[in-house]
């Protein structure tokens, strides 16, 4: 996994002093050296912000450009509604204009396994802090080649993150592992936050990709419903949010609609904050 931290981002700054420099590799990328900070864990500071760090992948050394890892960005997230949480989403435009980097109608390769697995640590992590963790429907850039997905603290406009949540997402970056059995799925319609997915990740063995929100639903076509699929890598068909959007012109010919009961039931370490505590807005 590398993990690139934006030097204008107060998150990712944040990890990166907990974590500090690291060993370097040997390898640089745009003049900054790559650093090991843990088994199977690299560093990369970059100096602008990861909305605009299009292509990243292509100032990689091979293997890393060529998709052999999968890039995590921690970052802030501004609440709209003020609520603290952590957040984990996948990246891409759905819609037919890109206001936060990337293009529109375009997805990035997700990791769809760790991005859950990621999400299920920061469960833990954020019981002591009485903060929930959860999902983020897929909604801005950059535009990458590789699998990639944003770690986020989300905090209220005008505030700064919390030492104690900043330390639970390097943590969990640091501990969360992967679980080969999960059934990779590509999650439809729910609110911006995904609270329905978030809880069947928690209790099922889902690894949710890309994630449709209800409300891009709406100008959704055929050829974006099939880039999502395609930048869902180990797919087996479609979850649901909502019954009436299985009729959905847009998901007439990808893969099979699946039942949330269609795979096996997990037990949490830690039972986290419910969805009705979740925030209902953001960026």
């Amino acid at each position: 996994m590398l993990v690139v931290l934006s030097a204008v981002d107060p998150v990712a700054r944040a990890v990166g002093e907990r974590w500090g420099l690291g060993t370097s590799t040997g390898e640089h990328v745009d003049g900054a050296p790559l650093r090991e900070v843990g088994d199977d864990l690299l560093v990369l500071r970059r100096p602008g912000a990861h909305l605009h760090d299009d292509h990243l992948e292509q100032r990689l050394p091979s293997p890393l450009g060529a998709g052999r890892t999968t890039l995590v960005f921690p970052s802030i997230h501004r609440s709209e509604s003020g609520a603290r949480c952590l957040t984990v989403h996948p990246l891409g435009n759905p819609g037919p204009v890109a206001e936060l980097g990337g293009r529109p109608r375009s997805f990035v390769p997700v990791d769809a396994r760790s991005m859950t697995a990621l999400l299920r640590s920061l469960t833990e992590e954020a019981v002591p802090l009485g903060v929930p963790a959860t999902f983020e429907a897929t909604h801005h850039g950059p535009e990458l080649a590789v699998p990639a997905f944003f770690a986020e603290v989300a905090v209220a406009e005008g505030t700064t993150p919390l030492d104690a949540e900043v330390a639970a997402l390097a943590n969990a970056l640091r501990s969360f592992r992967p679980e080969p059995s999960d059934r990779v799925v590509l999650g439809v319609g729910g609110g911006h936050y995904a609270p329905h997915f978030t809880e069947l990740a928690l209790r099922r063995r889902w690894a949710f990709a890309h994630l449709l929100s209800k409300h891009a639903l709406d100008a959704l076509d055929g050829p974006t419903a099939l880039a999502a699929w395609e930048a869902s890598p180990g797919a087996e068909g479609l979850l649901f949010a909502r019954a009436q959007d299985r009729d959905h012109p847009a998901f007439e010919r990808l893969g099979p609609t699946l039942r949330e009961n269609d795979a096996p039931r997990r037990v949490p370490a830690t039972e986290g904050p419910t969805s009705g505590s979740r925030p209902a807005s953001g960026t």
